[in-house]
């Protein structure tokens, strides 16, 4: 089953409100975005002013260089999983340990420059890889490239049971060749948020993946 995740890129709280209330109204599962303008270099809505309804579940995108040090501010949120960057700075493995102890979902992203022999040693630690190949911290103007879907078949011989991600790039016409490489999470930001018809659009990419 491959589940469609309306993104929210945000860099105001009004806008954020507006991204929000349309990606509720079509999925369960939903992909919010945050960036500290440092390792991502668009910031956007600030950490303390994210929010949702609790009748949704939440994969936060942190898009930071130092994530671990705001752990108690994510694990106040109760988010489904938090996604951090390989390329990020911290103590990744005391991270990931508090997380699951609070019952929180760990993932990983993997830039397209970055291998995933870079995450190898950790993968006992992570239960979601997200395969990026967006521009960090902006929504639409993303190209798929597709030659990166080797990385999800390549972590799932290493370890069969973690879900995949992809971000970037997301349309009808691209979805079911993701889904089919492994890919069982693909997060669609400007397809879905900047279409005439964001029902219509979201619609489309669930027909092509079922």
């Amino acid at each position: 089953m491959v589940s469609i995740c309306p993104t929210i890129t945000a860099d105001n709280s009004e806008d954020y409100r507006k991204q929000l209330e349309l990606a509720a109204s079509l999925a369960q599962r939903i992909h919010i975005d945050i960036a500290d303008g440092k390792f991502a270099p668009r910031k956007l809505i600030n950490l303390d002013e994210v929010w949702w309804t609790a009748d949704r579940s939440i994969d936060l995108h942190i898009m930071y260089q130092w994530p671990t040090i705001y752990r108690d501010a994510i694990l106040a949120l109760s988010p489904r999983l938090v996604i951090i960057h390989a390329e990020a700075e911290g103590n990744f493995v005391g991270f990931a340990d508090i997380l699951h102890h609070h019952g929180v979902e760990v993932g990983v992203a993997l830039l397209p420059k970055t291998p995933v022999s870079t995450i190898k040693p950790a993968l006992g630690f992570i239960d979601h890889v997200l395969i990026f190949s967006g521009n960090l911290g902006h929504q639409g103007g993303s190209h798929a490239d597709l030659k990166l879907l080797d990385k999800a078949r390549e972590l799932k011989e290493l370890k069969p049971t973690l879900e995949i991600g992809w971000d970037g790039g997301v349309d009808d016409k691209n979805v079911a060749e993701i889904a089919s490489a492994g890919v069982e999470v693909i997060n669609s930001g400007g397809f879905i948020q900047k279409a005439k018809d964001p029902e219509a659009a979201y619609q489309s990419l669930l027909a092509a993946v079922s």
